[in-house]
């Protein structure tokens, strides 16, 4: 797929212990993406993603302001050449 893309991002702020990564899983589940979403030890919350170009976009917008009671400071992302190794969008722990 030319379109085919791969998003790692780190989103900074109160993400943690506010169900961040369960509502990024839906929220990608529902766009039709492959990855995962994991909490790391530094308090952020690291997502990769891939996809379709428009649904990944979707995604980084809706990272920068997640759930109803998560604030996100900022979100630092890179694009990634896209692998195909994920078979559906997970929480890792």
């Amino acid at each position: 797929m030319p379109d085919t893309v791969r998003l790692h991002a780190r989103v900074y702020g109160l993400v943690q212990g506010v169900s961040f990564r369960y509502y990024t899983l839906r929220k990608a589940q529902t766009l039709g993406l492959t990855g995962y979403v994991r909490n790391r030890w530094d308090g952020s919350v690291e997502v990769v993603a891939e996809g379709e170009r428009a649904a990944v976009d979707q995604l980084l917008s809706w990272l920068h302001v997640g759930p109803p009671s998560a604030e996100v400071e900022r979100v630092e992302f890179e694009w990634q050449k896209p692998l195909g190794e994920f078979r559906q969008f997970e929480v890792r722990f």
